[in-house]
């Protein structure tokens, strides 16, 4: 079995720009400047068999080259549940159409349906029982991020591991974006 995503990398300056607001939340895990990602689809534990069906799936999708913007922040859960805050990503029809594209894929290759509502995101900490308030407090305080756009030519596929200090991920594969991409093209709708 292993553990993979599909996902789009972040250039150094954009990383770097991140990690200047990973500060000011007690006990947040900030991620690693290289674990920041902006994940297109989780697919789970998977055999591998599956696995190399699922990258063949995924050498099929062809899509335009992107420009995106990360833009503000936001947490997942609600009171003492939130367990974790992010950097958003302004809207763009072309990512979301790239996500459902890799969700297609997962499906010819039999995995269950994501029935969540593709929301793109960059996972800053992850949190553990935080106080509500410090973290509304960060959020006010970094809400009106906005980076520059960068250009995206490709998305990966990556692993996950269990470390001493949490998960780390591992590029496996990278899949071209083109303008001009031959082959299956992603619907409109």
């Amino acid at each position: 079995m292993i553990r993979l995503f599909a996902a789009i990398a972040l250039p150094d300056d954009i990383a770097g720009s991140l990690g200047e607001r990973q500060t000011g939340l007690a006990g947040a895990r900030w991620r690693p400047r290289e674990s920041l990602h902006i994940t297109l689809r989780f697919f789970g534990n998977i055999p591998e068999t599956v696995a190399a069906d699922l990258d063949a799936a995924l050498e099929t999708v062809r899509a335009p080259a992107l420009s995106l913007i990360v833009q503000g922040v936001g947490c997942f859960g609600e009171g003492p549940s939130i367990h974790a805050v992010w950097a958003g990503i302004a809207d763009n029809p072309d990512l979301n159409r790239l996500a459902g594209a890799c969700e297609r894929s997962a499906r010819r290759c039999g995995l269950k349906s994501d029935v969540r509502r593709y929301r793109p995101h960059i996972t800053l900490a992850y949190l553990n029982r935080p106080e509500p308030a410090s973290v509304a407090a960060w959020i006010q305080r970094y809400n009106l991020l906005r980076a520059p756009a960068f250009p995206v030519r490709a998305f990966g596929l990556y692993s996950s591991w269990m470390g001493r200090e949490g998960s780390f991920y591992r590029f496996e594969r990278a899949y071209a974006l083109s303008i001009n991409s031959p082959g299956e093209s992603l619907p409109r709708s």
